[in-house]
């Protein structure tokens, strides 16, 4: 069977064969179809799943018209899910677009466990997100928290993380306690940096708007008005899992994440991310939103990792 489609727009072409062709490359390699483009006319034909490169072909074409730019993990996440049997509409999955600065800079979902957490966010006060690395977990998290002091929705945003010891004692890294400290928080710093310039991130902090912090700073407050992002949920054990959450105040939110895969605490201590997930299950309005190596949107070879993992611990369990 040999089927064609013609793209009279140059620019649609372009972004469909992606640079030096290699979504096309992708497409061939992910499919039992040869897949070539000449001209302004991209061919497939010899193969089992034509009807299946059709579509994805048409998907992106929809998606491009419509004035979105798919990447090479957007084409990745349709190919997963066209081989599953289920359907993909990218103009769906980017319509919930997150505004991280006042001039420019937009964050999408990229996949429909990306939207669900995004409308869990928005939509509830507590959101616990557990999952591989690489789902997007924290980054999403992070730009609605930009969105919401922006629009004034929330006064600050305080971000937190516990510190644990891996592999090296504190007490014996060099530097005063903030020195020792910042290199717990630097994937923090990398995610807000992502979204904002250095200069707007020290006038946003010199004023107490965003606030970067070790979980052991949190003891004792009340945070109101506060977006607050609870990273690496996993390292926390059950009484400073229990802190942190009774410090929620009036008009806050607060987003969990973590990889309950990848505890660091010493054997003697349970994870406090793992512990919640049976202490609040009956809470209706704190949601928990599970992703898997299916929303890995790092380098490829990143999903294949977590999927090697996951049938690794399956097997030796």
């Amino acid at each position: 069977m040999k089927k064609e489609i013609t793209i009279d727009n140059h620019q649609i072409l372009s972004d469909i064969l992606g640079s030096e062709d290699r979504f096309l490359k992708t497409i061939s390699k992910s499919f039992d179809v040869k897949v070539r483009a000449k001209g302004n006319t991209i061919f497939f034909e010899d193969g089992k799943e034509v009807e299946k490169v059709e579509g994805l072909l048409n998907l992106i074409i929809d998606t491009v018209k419509k004035g979105y730019r798919v990447n090479s993990y957007d084409l990745a996440y349709a190919i997963r899910q066209i081989n599953k049997g289920l359907k993909v509409d990218f103009t769906e999955i980017f319509s919930k677009n997150i505004k991280v600065a006042l001039k420019g800079k937009i964050v999408y979902p990229r996949t429909y466990k990306q939207l669900e957490y995004i409308n869990a966010i928005l939509g509830h006060d507590i959101v616990c997100s557990i999952g591989p690395a690489g789902t997007g977990k924290t980054y999403l998290a992070m730009a609605v928290a930009i969105n919401y002091l922006l629009e004034e929705k929330v006064k600050k945003i305080i971000l937190t993380r516990p510190v644990v010891e891996a592999g090296e004692s504190l007490g014996y890294l060099p530097g005063n306690l903030e020195e020792k400290i910042n290199p717990y928080l630097r994937p923090l710093y990398d995610a807000i940096f992502d979204m904002m310039s250095y200069e707007k991130f020290t006038r946003l902090s010199s004023t107490g708007q965003i606030e970067i912090a070790p979980l052991a700073y949190m003891r004792g407050r009340t945070l109101n008005d506060a977006f607050i992002i609870l990273d690496e949920a996993q390292n926390t054990n059950t009484e400073q899992m229990k802190m942190f959450l009774t410090r929620i105040g009036i008009n806050s939110k607060a987003v969990l994440t973590g990889d309950i895969t990848q505890v660091d605490l010493p054997n003697s201590k349970s994870s406090g991310l793992v512990h919640i997930q049976e202490v609040l299950k009956k809470i209706q309005d704190i949601r928990f939103i599970y992703f898997s190596s299916d929303d890995v949107v790092r380098h490829y070879l990143v999903q294949r990792i977590v999927e090697a993992y996951e049938e690794y611990y399956k097997k030796n369990q």
